[in-house]
């Protein structure tokens, strides 16, 4: 007899936030996409350990190996980037554990209007027992989020003068 859950717990929890950064798209991308396994360990500032497995050129298929401070102690993974598109997208995804970063950024009509950067992170699988907190989490997860574009933002206005 299979048990049932009124909850799927292959369902991903997400959460997004966006912001405008007043630099061109070409030079958010730089600083986001370029160059990113050397800026990403300073904007996600729970990482406390962080080696590219792969060399520090950005591509589809570059390693990453962290360490992330956690509530409940320290936390590591390996991430893969699954998705790269020169001034416009980079996603990775947990190779040990289910998760997923996506960083998009859309270019506005004017040069003299800022970049929108979107970044979303998404929990590809809960375990079960966690499952009745899923409320609370995708609340902490969305804070994180709105933290992680803030973090971007003043890094870029001021690294990228």
């Amino acid at each position: 007899m299979q048990i049932k859950f009124p909850f799927d717990s292959h369902k991903p929890i997400a959460g997004e936030a966006c912001i405008d950064i007043d630099k061109r798209v070409d030079d958010v991308f730089h600083y986001i996409g370029e160059n990113f396994f050397e800026n990403y360990p300073k904007w996600a500032v729970e990482v406390i350990d962080f080696e590219p497995l792969d060399g520090k050129k950005v591509f589809v298929g570059a390693k990453a190996k962290q360490i992330r401070k956690d509530n409940n102690g320290e936390i590591e993974s390996v991430f893969e980037i699954t998705d790269y598109h020169p001034q416009s997208k980079l996603i990775f995804q947990g190779v040990t554990a289910p998760y997923k970063h996506s960083y998009f950024l859309e270019a506005t009509q004017a040069e003299s209007q800022p970049t929108r950067l979107i970044f979303r992170f998404e929990f590809l699988e809960l375990e079960v027992f966690m499952r009745p907190f899923e409320k609370l989490i995708r609340c902490a997860i969305e804070d994180g989020a709105e933290n992680t574009v803030e973090n971007i933002k003043n890094l870029v206005l001021v690294e990228c003068n």
